[in-house]
């Protein structure tokens, strides 16, 4: 199948995961009244979700590897549905926070599927290319994802939304199974033993430039995951921003991703992809540091919103070029690099935006500085990256 045929199928698969993250962001107050409870923990169900998503992938990943992608990204779905239909109907936080984890592991599932679908097809430059086409498309998903869930809280509750979700996930479980999988040429699988599943693991832990693009992907990730878990914090209560200017600021930071990824695709013609990163990494990094300066000197909501859109944004650029260097290495486990890819992605992020949740003092200048020091630290190892994966490559080849 196209490119494109393949970009846009997974690309509709992997938005399970930003659809779930931020279609609910503007019922948090709703969800708080109602639960009675405070907005910071209603960002528990958030982070709950996201270490999920984290963990799970590393059981999902080199599942995959086993026994193909199709039933480990089906039961996914599958999983994910439940979970949404049951979140729905959580009468306390605990039960909520339960089934957001049995939704996280479903998304999990998903989510590390769709990377290993990719590599399975191509690799290098044209990965690249095909993951930002992939995330050109995904990015409509956090787009739209808080104003649904503010027509779904004008039309009736918050529980609404997660009915969306569930009813988007079999949707999409029907999609794949008839327009993906049987055009889809699956690659040659063997069947390894259980205790080389888990040590596989080990050949991508001890390959050091992965682990750099690992460690890059975690930090950019923990910098935008904390703007989400507090972004209706700064919005709606630190501004007293309405649900619809809420949703059209984060909207503006999908818009400025799809941009940069859009631009991304020529450049990849004449720059490598390490290359890229570094330049990206960097540019989302003064635009924090502009960030906590506009907070300091109590600037206006209009310079803030702006500082958060160039640094949040810059994610477009960002993720589908160091996506496609971690994974170049492994191409015969590209399930289980993607696990450990995820896994570290989201484990460590989701850790990092709880101990915000539960221990910070919740200010806008705390926030700020916390998404700067995620992003200082991806510059250290962006600046430290080789210039070339393919002669990365091969060395590692070589070896």
């Amino acid at each position: 199948m196209s490119h494109l045929q393949l970009a846009i199928l997974l690309g509709m698969t992997v938005a399970l995961g930003p659809l779930a993250l931020d279609a609910y962001l503007p019922a948090f107050p709703s969800i708080a009244d109602e639960l009675n409870i405070s907005h910071s923990q209603v960002g528990l169900t958030l982070s709950a979700y996201v270490t999920t998503l984290g963990l799970a992938q590393l059981v999902g990943g080199p599942l995959s590897d086993r026994y193909g992608r199709k039933p480990i990204l089906f039961g996914g779905l599958i999983v994910f549905a439940c979970g949404a239909v049951m979140v729905s109907m959580a009468d306390t936080l605990s039960e909520m926070v339960f089934w957001r984890i049995a939704q996280g592991i479903g998304g999990a599932f998903c989510a590390v599927s769709v990377p290993a679908i990719v590599r399975d097809q191509v690799g290098g430059q044209e990965a690249a290319r095909l993951f930002g086409l992939i995330g050109l498309i995904m990015f409509v998903a956090p787009a739209a994802a808080p104003s649904l869930g503010a027509v779904m809280l004008a039309l009736g509750e918050w529980h609404w939304i997660f009915l969306m979700l569930a009813g988007y996930a079999v949707f999409m479980l029907l999609a794949l199974n008839v327009a993906l999988f049987p055009r889809l040429q699956p690659p040659p699988r063997t069947i390894t033993p259980l205790k080389t599943l888990v040590t596989n693991y080990l050949l991508v832990l001890r390959h050091k430039t992965t682990m750099r693009f690992v460690g890059i992907q975690v930090l950019c990730f923990s910098t935008m995951l904390l703007f989400i878990t507090h972004s209706s914090f700064i919005y709606q209560e630190w501004y007293g921003l309405s649900n619809s200017l809420f949703s059209i600021l984060f909207a503006a930071n999908i818009a400025f991703m799809a941009t940069l990824n859009l631009i991304n695709r020529p450049l990849l013609r004449r720059f490598s992809s390490v290359v890229l990163v570094r330049a990206q990494v960097i540019m989302q990094c003064l635009a924090l540091v502009a960030l906590v300066i506009a907070v300091l000197l109590e600037g206006p909501l209009w310079a803030v919103a702006a500082c958060i859109i160039v640094a949040i944004g810059s994610q477009g650029g960002i993720v589908p070029n160091n996506m496609a260097n971690a994974m170049e290495f492994f191409p015969k486990l590209s399930g289980t690099a993607a696990a450990l890819l995820g896994a570290s992605q989201f484990t460590i992020a989701g850790a990092i935006s709880t101990l915000s949740s539960v221990f910070g003092d919740q200010t806008l200048l705390t926030i700020t500085l916390g998404m700067l020091a995620c992003s200082t630290g991806a510059v250290i190892l962006a600046i430290g990256a080789p210039r070339a994966v393919a002669r990365a490559l091969a060395n590692h080849e070589a070896g």
